[in-house]
């Protein structure tokens, strides 16, 4: 059963993902499997942004190569993949977090 259904906003996320090694391809659509069809997904793989209004984070992480994708709802069910990147140090970057809420305004502003 599908708990969620993730979708894509223009070519955000094809751009980061089309750079990636086919094993990192690989271990992101394995998260994204397991986002849409477990009910209660750990924070391990999907946290909230504190501070953000609504943005979230799926981490993926490869040995010790760590990746996040940014995403948000739409009606509940359906998450917006935004902007990825690989994360290079602890704090995850401003700019980052900035182009995600970005592409999450541009997402709303098309739906009105």
């Amino acid at each position: 059963m599908k708990y969620r259904t993730i979708i894509t906003f223009k070519n955000y996320f094809e751009e980061f993902l089309n750079k990636q090694t086919q094993k990192v391809k690989d271990k992101i659509i394995w998260t994204f499997l397991l986002i849409e069809e477990v009910e209660k997904v750990p924070e391990t793989y999907l946290k909230h942004l504190v501070g953000t209004d609504g943005l979230y984070e799926i981490r993926v992480q490869i040995g010790s190569d760590i990746f996040r994708i940014f995403c948000f709802f739409d009606e509940g069910k359906l998450v917006v993949l935004a902007n990825g990147f690989q994360k290079k140090s602890r704090k995850t970057s401003k700019q980052e977090i900035t182009k995600a809420l970005r592409i999450k305004e541009d997402y709303y502003d098309g739906k009105k």
